[in-house]
């Protein structure tokens, strides 16, 4: 089959949306996809001005999910895979409407705002046998490759202790009265879900610190904090973690932290040595082997394996990170897609992809945080 651009949809992600900006420019960059079709608004009017502006169709873009859905579904040119790109409470029943009209999936994270539906949408993924990706995008980064890479190997022996925080500062004062969407709906629970910080960056650091210790979380304990006065719902989560096999860790996520910007870090440790990774320093994985100096390795220099030049796209030391690791899930996927249309097994890198699965364990440990939370911080189940 003659290899073309996939035909992208998009939920979400219209006028005054930043994320569904980030998606399409990820999409674009290894030239796998163009945008044909979306519903880009809540009403059909903003939807209408938002595909004028992306310079889609009129004809495709529609005035509901459900009526895209229905149409793509019926079309011979229709779209090969959808974005939703919502605020988190519409993800479930645009999820549930597209695969159910047989069309792939790419969703952002959290995948729903209850557990209940989170296992509903992964049944119905094993039903109908369609892609379901979640965009866990810090997991595209060329260095996470590697640090897992590393952990597979053996090279830190069994791990001991994960450490992983998320600071921000961005909701420091009540700015969600003032007009700014992004911060209006993230600290709403109606379209958040029941918890804030937690499920909005607590969810990636915890993704994070699986994915690359290949470890799942067993149980937590946590305390949510609200600081900011007339806010509903937590703005800062501290969560002490019990990994499978013994390891232990500790998770930290804030977005009241002044002089904080976007600061996900991981650090873990094991019987023979730990990694150290910075989200806002990304190109650089620091390894200290027990008893050795440390190491730093550098995204396309020495030290960095085959797993980190895979998804590495342009020379040592030029920047490279948050679009481009949006773009590693969306150049897989793509691959995973292809290999369906062509009948034929995908690249195995493709099986990195965050799956409904991960969505699935992204929503238990949301809840599992707001349970312990509200129990005074007691031990609470996080496993699926």
């Amino acid at each position: 089959m003659a290899k073309r651009r996939l035909r992208l949809g998009m939920v979400g992600g219209g006028q005054g949306a930043f994320i569904g900006g980030v998606h399409r420019l990820a999409a674009r960059m290894d030239d796998r996809y163009e945008l044909v079709a979306g519903c880009f608004a809540s009403t059909a009017e903003k939807s209408k001005a938002s595909g004028i502006e992306l310079g889609v169709d009129p004809g495709r873009t529609y005035g509901s999910f459900e009526e895209m859905a229905t149409s793509e579904a019926g079309r011979e040119d229709g779209i090969d895979v959808v974005s939703i790109v919502t605020p988190n409470h519409v993800h479930f029943a645009a999820c549930f409407a597209f695969l159910e009209a047989g069309i792939p999936v790419i969703c952002d994270k959290p995948m729903t705002t209850t557990f209940a539906d989170a296992v509903a949408l992964q049944a119905l993924v094993a039903n109908t046998g369609k892609a379901f990706v979640l965009t866990h995008n810090y997991t595209g980064y060329p260095m996470i490759r590697q640090a897992r890479a590393m952990v597979e190997a053996g090279l830190l022996g069994k791990i001991r202790v994960v450490q992983a925080e998320y600071a921000q500062d961005w909701l420091a004062t009540k700015i969600e009265t003032e007009g700014l969407k992004q911060a209006e709906w993230r600290t709403d629970p109606a379209r958040s879900g029941p918890a804030g910080s937690t499920g909005d960056i607590g969810t990636h650091a915890a993704n994070l610190a699986s994915f690359v210790t290949g470890l799942d979380i067993d149980e937590l304990a946590a305390e949510l904090s609200t600081f900011v006065e007339g806010r509903r719902l937590d703005d800062d989560c501290r969560v002490l973690l019990r990994f499978a096999e013994g390891a232990r860790g500790m998770l930290w996520a804030s977005q009241v932290a002044c002089g904080n910007e976007n600061g996900l870090k991981l650090r873990v440790y094991g019987e023979k040595g730990g990694l150290e990774w910075s989200q806002e320093d990304p190109n650089y994985l620091w390894h200290a082997p027990l008893g050795e100096p440390k190491r730093l390795i550098t995204r396309g220099g020495a030290g960095a394996g085959p797993e980190a030049g895979r998804v590495s796209r342009i020379p040592p030391g030029h920047p490279e990170g948050y679009l481009e690791g949006f773009a590693n899930i969306y150049s897989d996927t793509a691959e995973l897609l292809w290999a369906k249309l062509e009948s034929r097994d995908p690249d195995p890198a493709t099986n990195l992809l965050p799956t409904v699965t991960d969505g699935v364990k992204g929503v238990k440990f949301i809840e599992a945080v707001v349970e312990s939370s509200e129990h005074g911080g007691r031990w609470t189940t996080a496993r699926i």
